[in-house]
């Protein structure tokens, strides 16, 4: 089933949990210091431990038969980084789509529905969206990057823990022009505001508004459940109508402010009970089609979510 076809009657769904956190904390793994965990693939030790943690996050979603997107270890492996690293020879971003693809092929046919999201990252500190782009310098920067996933036949684009509209703008006119179903992916605070003061309904508007091909949907992630869900509903108030245009959650499992959390050297975590009882309720509230996981998150907190939604049917 294509992706976008999927979304027009998307139920819940599950994305993974935190790969990048989990891996960086891992004391037999090695990042590099420009490309952290997308060259993980290149090592038959590490690419070992990167595929136990993909397969532990899609087995769930085929143990409860529901469907998973899985995003590329690419969220800094941009152009600009890729040719300052001794893998400047490598096509990073191809080889990490096609590792993604053949995981997902081994499960075969019949399996639960498993996406491929090719996945990018602003290019300087989520957290700090003083240092976001123009939009005209974000197109620019994040195209090589968006071209090469493309070519890496993933199913869809995505562009994860953005702080600010500008390099959101570029970021959507550069993945319009790849012909995918690409989907925008925020950091926001308690108020419905992303980190730049920008209301995540007039950014919204914007790029829906000034782009050929807008976005597929939205997407929050690096959040705490109730952050998402106390911005959701200022979205609501601001235009109801968006709130369908917010695709997936993936939560953070410290309740802090995103201000607060930035450059944290302590994993705040949360009891995986508590996690998917608050991301429910979100979904019955809101009916976002994916939840997942981001930083503090493992395979526990998914197989919790999913659980407790098969429960609620019962």
């Amino acid at each position: 089933m294509q992706f976008e076809q999927y979304i027009q009657t998307a139920s819940f769904s599950l994305s993974e949990g935190s790969m990048y956190e989990r891996l960086a904390r891992n004391p037999a793994v090695e990042f590099d210091p420009y490309l952290f965990h997308a060259t993980l693939i290149y090592n038959k030790e590490f690419a070992l431990i990167l595929e136990k943690i993909h397969r532990e996050y899609l087995d769930v979603g085929q143990r409860y038969h529901l469907p998973i997107f899985s995003l590329t270890d690419t969220w800094r492996a941009s152009q600009e980084r890729i040719s300052k690293s001794v893998f400047r020879d490598h096509k990073v971003n191809q080889d990490n789509a096609r590792f993604i693809s053949k995981l997902r092929d081994s499960y075969g046919s019949a399996a639960s529905p498993i996406f491929i999201g090719g996945q990018i990252g602003p290019k300087g500190d989520a957290y700090k969206p003083e240092e976001a782009l123009s939009p005209a310098k974000s197109e620019q920067f994040h195209a090589p990057q968006l071209e090469a996933l493309t070519e890496g036949q993933v199913d869809f684009l995505y562009a994860a823990t953005l702080p600010a509209l500008s390099e959101a703008q570029g970021i959507a006119a550069a993945m319009a022009k790849q012909g995918l179903p690409y989907i925008l992916s925020f950091v926001i605070r308690r108020d419905g505001n992303l980190l730049d003061g920008t209301p995540l309904a007039q950014a919204i508007e914007i790029i829906d508004n000034t782009n050929p091909k807008p976005p597929t949907g939205y997407a929050v992630n690096c959040v705490y459940p109730t952050i998402f869900s106390d911005g959701l509903e200022a979205l609501e108030k601001q235009n109801p109508a968006l709130t369908k245009r917010i695709l997936s959650f993936q939560a953070n499992t410290s309740a802090k402010d995103p201000k607060d959390l930035d450059g944290s050297s302590e994993l705040e975590t949360e009891k995986p009970e508590i996690l998917a009882d608050l991301m429910l309720q979100a979904y019955q509230r809101f009916h976002t089609p994916f939840f997942g996981g981001c930083c503090g998150t493992d395979t526990s907190h998914i197989e919790c979510l999913a659980s407790a939604y098969k429960a609620s049917l019962q």
